[in-house]
C-alpha cells in the first residue's frame, strides 16, 4: 500500500476470537486478502486467531495492518501487524478497535466479539457478520448485522456501505 499522495484512508475492522478453527483462520486470512485489495487499511486487536489470519492474508496482499494491543508491549502483536498501537487497558482496546473503523467485519467470535459488535452498532458503525452472532431481544430477530456467505462478499458489503456515506 501506498502511503503518499493519499488524502483518506478506509479503515475496516476484523474482529473475532483469538483461538480457532483452521476453516475460520481461512476466512479471516481471504478477509484480510480482500482489504488490501480494495486499499483499505486492517484494524484489528493484533493478537492472534482471527486477528492474525485477517493481517497475514493482508500483509501478503501489500496490505496495512494496524493492531490496536491490550497490554504494554509491542512484542505481543502477531507477526503481520504493521503498525502495533500499545494501549495497557486490557479489554477496553475494544472500544478503540471499532471506533477506529468505519466499518466492522465480525467473523466468529466469543463474547469479546459480541462486546464489539454491540460496541460498533451503538455508534453507527456497520457490522458486517461471517459466521458470527446473530442477536435478538424480547424473541425478535435484531437484523443490524449485515450477513456476508463469504469474505469477498463481507469486504464488498462493507465498502458499498462506506462509499454511500460519502
Amino acid at each position: 500500500m501506498e502511503l503518499s499522495g493519499k488524502d483518506t484512508f478506509t479503515f475496516i475492522g476484523v474482529i473475532g476470537g483469538s483461538e480457532v478453527s483452521p476453516e475460520i483462520a481461512r476466512l479471516a486470512e481471504e478477509v484480510g486478502r480482500e482489504i488490501a485489495r480494495r486499499d483499505a487499511v486492517l484494524v484489528c486487536g493484533g493478537m492472534g486467531g482471527v486477528m492474525e489470519a485477517a493481517c497475514r492474508g493482508a500483509s501478503d496482499a501489500g496490505g496495512l495492518t494496524i493492531g490496536i494491543l491490550p497490554g504494554d508491549s509491542r512484542r505481543t502483536a502477531n507477526p503481520y501487524v504493521k503498525i502495533p498501537i500499545v494501549t495497557g487497558i486490557g479489554y477496553a482496546r475494544n472500544v478503540a478497535v471499532v471506533k477506529t473503523s468505519q466499518a466492522v467485519i465480525a467473523i466468529d467470535g466469543s463474547y469479546g466479539t459480541l462486546t464489539e459488535i454491540a460496541y460498533a452498532l451503538q455508534s453507527g458503525i456497520p457490522v458486517i457478520g461471517l459466521g458470527t452472532w446473530s442477536i435478538s431481544i424480547s424473541g425478535r430477530t435484531d437484523y443490524n448485522i449485515i450477513i456476508a456467505k463469504n469474505p469477498a462478499e463481507a469486504v464488498d458489503k462493507a465498502m458499498k456501505l462506506l462509499e454511500n456515506q460519502r
